[in-house]
């Protein structure tokens, strides 16, 4: 039986704390998980106390103290064969199931299309989950700065025939600053050879919102010989998911047409609900 000492017990109640103020934006990240913890003046910015959070973490998972569902591990990846029926029956209820989940697409009738980049794999579900409503696609970790991701880049905003605006989220360091730079001007000239337009815009971490919600920031390496012009680094996770969530959407909106969005939206309930009709 785990018997934790008072000092974990105390780290246990301050992560209990961090994830009653995230209800509705569990699960986050263990990293997430300790950047709230450094903030509240729980933890030290350190490697060995983020280790000690994820020990303490993992034990009160383990224990059911903490609900598995809460933190998100973002490991693993599962294949799996295409879906089968138990017969007829089990078809036609999954086809009204899917119909009950019919949607049309959401950045229908707009200017450009948009996507969501993000530099940290770990943030992934809960942009994902932000994204959804407005039907954005959310790429992350280092394939899209890859020759390969960024030829496939333009070739969609080819497809789209429209510009491709990437709403991109990192890391505030050297890399973080000088990887999406590139970055767009990669893009730009994969998108030029096939004759349409792309955009990059750096959304998050910005030096203004280090200063504006006193994120924790720490001295750049000095093995990087990089332009980098601010007072420390500073990494996405350390935002806030209710700050980030904020930023994301606004940034998202503010590039939408609100108007067109609830057209779609009302066309994709009526065909919905003619479906059903259908199908009953």
């Amino acid at each position: 039986m785990w018997r934790p000492r008072p000092p974990t017990l105390r780290l246990l109640a301050a992560v209990e704390v961090i994830l009653a103020r995230y209800t509705q934006l569990l699960p986050i990240s263990l990293r997430q998980c300790f950047y709230a913890a450094v903030s509240d003046g729980v933890l030290e910015k350190t490697e060995r106390a983020y280790k000690r959070l994820g020990e303490a973490v993992g034990m009160g998972r383990r224990s059911g103290r903490i609900p598995w569902e809460a933190i998100r591990d973002d490991t693993g990846t599962c294949v799996e064969p295409p879906p089968t029926f138990t017969g007829p029956e089990d078809f036609h209820t999954t086809m009204r199931r899917a119909a009950q989940r019919y949607r049309r697409d959401r950045q229908e009738g707009q200017a450009q299309v948009l996507e969501l980049w993000s530099e940290s794999a770990g943030t992934t579900t809960q942009l994902a989950r932000l994204a959804e409503p407005y039907g954005l696609t959310v790429r992350s970790g280092g394939g899209f700065d890859s020759l390969s991701g960024k030829h496939e880049a333009a070739l969609r905003a080819a497809s789209y025939k429209k510009p491709l605006v990437t709403l991109h989220l990192g890391d505030l360091d050297p890399s973080g600053v000088h990887v999406p730079r590139a970055l767009a001007e990669d893009v730009a000239a994969f998108a030029t050879t096939h004759d349409c337009r792309t955009e990059l815009a750096r959304i998050a971490v910005t030096e203004d919102q280090v200063a504006r919600y006193g994120l924790p920031s720490a001295p750049p390496k000095p093995t990087d010989r990089r332009s980098f012009t601010a007072s420390g680094t500073t990494q996405l996770e350390a935002l806030p998911p209710d700050r980030l969530a904020a930023l994301v959407r606004t940034a998202i909106e503010e590039r939408l047409n609100m108007s067109v969005y609830a057209q779609v939206m009302e066309r994709e309930r009526a065909e919905r609900a003619e479906l059903l009709r259908e199908l009953e």
